[in-house]
């Protein structure tokens, strides 16, 4: 592997369709890692110990469930695919952001009831998209000011 190139953890899996619970399960499980798929059945995250440790636990659940899974170290064969990869991750991390940068400012436009509520939830939601937001796009800053906000115009009409 090239040191000036990132390298991926990748995940190729198969899963009988039905029980879709097991299906449904792995899909949340990638989700909050923050995976990109690839193709119908290969997601990629970017390589760390984390990661490539969250995906043989993935891989075990879908040996478990019945299915097949290999993991792979790979690099691509070019900057612009790592480019392109690192980008479609970050726009799966801005959306989410935007998505709770959104929620902030309804909920401190709207009633006052249920705002604390709110903060907790949008905080929570902060948290888990941090975690798994490998390459932090502009929209974080956003999210946090807007629910910094939030926490600001609790603290000042209590």
């Amino acid at each position: 592997m090239s040191e000036d190139r990132p390298s991926w953890d990748l995940l190729a899996y198969r899963l009988p369709r039905e029980p879709s619970t097991p299906r449904i399960a792995l899909w949340r499980r990638l989700r909050r890692l923050g995976a990109v798929q690839l193709v119908d059945g290969l997601v990629a995250l970017p390589h760390n110990p984390a990661n490539l440790e969250q995906l043989e636990w993935a891989a075990e659940e879908v040996t478990e469930a019945g299915g097949a899974a290999t993991l792979w170290l790979a690099t691509s064969t070019s900057k612009a695919q790592d480019r392109a990869l690192a980008e479609r991750i970050r726009t799966v991390a801005a959306a989410d952001y935007l998505t709770v940068a959104e929620a902030a400012q309804t909920a401190a436009s709207g009633a006052s009831s249920g705002r604390r509520r709110t903060l907790r939830r949008l905080r929570r939601a902060l948290r888990a998209i941090d975690a798994r937001a490998h390459y932090r796009p502009p929209e974080a800053e956003q999210a946090h000011d807007a629910v910094e906000r939030l926490a600001e115009l609790i603290e000042v009409t209590t």
